[in-house]
């Protein structure tokens, strides 16, 4: 073992003996950003950025298992992303199949889809709704798996859906208006009867959310970490835990 992986597992379990169980979120939100840019610092091809992205996500999955993290949402390929050239969308929503498939295999996790469905292909629908019945009733942590996501779109679909419903009961816009509650939206969200993200996560120094979870974060922690994600670390990961559990959150206050 070299000098420098000794030093940093030391440093690693040292932050980790120090991490107050008590205060760790409940929901941690992942943006899985930098995949394009570690491939291209490392020489590697933008698919190989991307399949190396994908390979963290069961070690991240595994560190929150030992810090009693019990819902992760990872987003893996918002709404923008499908308008990108063929030749890179293509290989990666392949590799973005695979991984599901394999988390669903498993058998650590739930698996939950957020996101539209229909604008993702066919093949892509079908490997997300299966992931889903496989594993929708292990005990585990819930992973959101966020594909063909984006807030603004989540919300219009959630009022979008709030209509529908109400549509049926016979209810008018009117009443609809009179009547309408925060609760009412979030219980047609794609994350509905899940609790909102306490911290959330992004990698690669990119400082924004660029639409993730919208809703849900308003009062989320947040998390910027300068690594890209390929290369994110346990330490990472636990620096990130003990900088949540030293604040005060207040809740929008």
């Amino acid at each position: 073992m070299k000098l420098r992986d000794l030093v940093y597992r030391l440093y690693a379990r040292r932050v980790e003996d120090r991490l107050d169980h008590a205060r760790v979120p409940g929901h941690v939100g992942v943006i899985l950003d930098g995949n394009r840019r570690w491939a291209k610092a490392s020489g590697g091809t933008t698919e190989q950025g991307h399949q190396a992205g994908a390979h963290k996500i069961k070690e991240m999955l595994t560190w929150c298992a030992e810090t009693d993290v019990e819902v992760v949402t990872l987003w893996m390929l918002s709404t923008d992303n499908l308008n990108r050239a063929e030749n890179e969308l293509l290989p990666l929503l392949g590799i973005i199949e695979d991984t599901v498939r394999d988390l669903a295999e498993d058998g650590r996790w739930r698996v939950h889809h957020v996101g539209q469905l229909d604008l993702l292909p066919a093949r892509t629908q079908r490997v997300l709704k299966e992931a889903e019945q496989q594993a929708g009733e292990v005990d585990g942590i819930l992973v959101n798996v966020a594909v063909g996501y984006g807030g603004r779109q989540e919300i219009t679909d959630a009022v979008r859906s709030l209509l529908a419903d109400r549509a049926t009961t016979g209810a008018t816009l009117e009443e609809l208006a009179e009547t309408l509650t925060v609760e009412d939206i979030a219980e047609h969200l794609y994350t509905r009867g899940q609790p909102d993200p306490d911290l959330v996560i992004r990698t690669s120094g990119e400082q924004r959310l660029s639409g993730f979870m919208l809703w849900q974060s308003a009062h989320s922690e947040y998390y910027f970490c300068e690594v890209f994600w390929p290369a994110f670390r346990k330490v990472d990961f636990l620096r990130a835990l003990r900088d949540y559990a030293a604040r005060h959150r207040r809740y929008g206050n």
